[in-house]
């Protein structure tokens, strides 16, 4: 009997990307990365457990924040490389600059500009 986590196609590093999702919105909050452990974790908790790549190591979103992704769904791309969670946020805040998403620049006028503000000082978050 095969696992679910055998159809994912996972890159050379066993990683696959992860797209976090406002489950009421829509909005896309953030970008990370997953392995074999943190995907059946996040399945396991209902909340969202990632690798960090950076430190080598799981991360649970929200264990030093406070900003839990409470799991409502996970969904698999037709090429089956790359997952999205459908998130509630907690505490609104999903970004480590302390604003509600990742995506908060726009290209305009050939420049990268800020369209979002900051909703809590950073360091405020991690202390």
């Amino acid at each position: 009997m095969s696992s679910w986590l055998d159809t994912v196609n996972w890159n050379s590093d066993g990683l696959v990307p992860a797209i976090a999702q406002d489950a009421k919105t829509g909005r896309i909050l953030m970008m990370a990365w997953m392995n074999r452990e943190s995907l059946q974790l996040s399945a396991e908790r209902g909340e969202a457990v990632y690798w960090s790549r950076s430190r080598n190591q799981l991360w649970h979103k929200g264990e030093t924040s406070g900003h839990i992704q409470k799991l409502h769904e996970i969904r698999l791309d037709c090429d089956e490389d790359v997952v999205v969670l459908q998130v509630e946020q907690l505490g609104g805040i999903a970004c480590h600059t302390g604003r509600e998403s990742c995506f908060y620049r726009v290209l305009k006028n050939g420049e990268w500009q800020t369209v979002e503000p900051v909703l809590k000082d950073p360091a405020d978050i991690y202390r």
